[in-house]
């Protein structure tokens, strides 16, 4: 099963302020243990909110919302896609991270990815065939 391990923001996160060089030094370690493992696929750290935009959808009106905002536990700083065998596999990964910024209370929030099967007979096959389509595409394009 593949997994999001989504990292909240804190109030140094949103602040801006960057990691020291020795939690960068130890985030380095455990993402090689991460991939040596063979569970990180992907993994990112995002800019704060105060750089973001949020689209917002009320029938057919959108509106576009500039950052910051206001609160921070709902936020995101970054994130990872793992593949593991169970939840249980995720959170035991997740305990191993190293924590935020000293003196900072952290949290990792752990969600299940949708996979084909998941959404049983609406995903036709000419549905699948157009997402696998769309896959082959976005690889292409990340090789060129």
């Amino acid at each position: 099963m593949k997994v999001m391990v989504i990292v909240k923001a804190t109030e140094d996160s949103e602040a801006g302020n960057m990691p020291s060089e020795q939690l960068l030094a130890e985030m380095g370690k455990y993402n090689e243990e991460l991939v040596k493992a063979g569970v990180m696929l992907a993994g990112e750290g995002l800019h704060p909110s105060t750089k973001a935009k949020r689209v917002r959808f009320l029938g057919d009106k959108t509106t576009v919302v500039d950052g910051p905002f206001a609160e921070t536990k709902e936020l995101i700083a970054g994130f990872w896609i793992w593949q593991v065998k169970s939840l249980e596999e995720a959170a035991e990964w997740a305990r191993r991270c190293p924590g935020a910024m000293p003196g900072q209370e952290s949290e990792l929030e752990i969600r299940q990815i949708f996979e084909a099967e998941d959404f049983g007979k609406e995903f036709t096959p000419e549905l699948r065939a157009q997402e696998e389509r769309l896959r082959d595409e976005i690889e292409r394009q990340q090789k060129s």
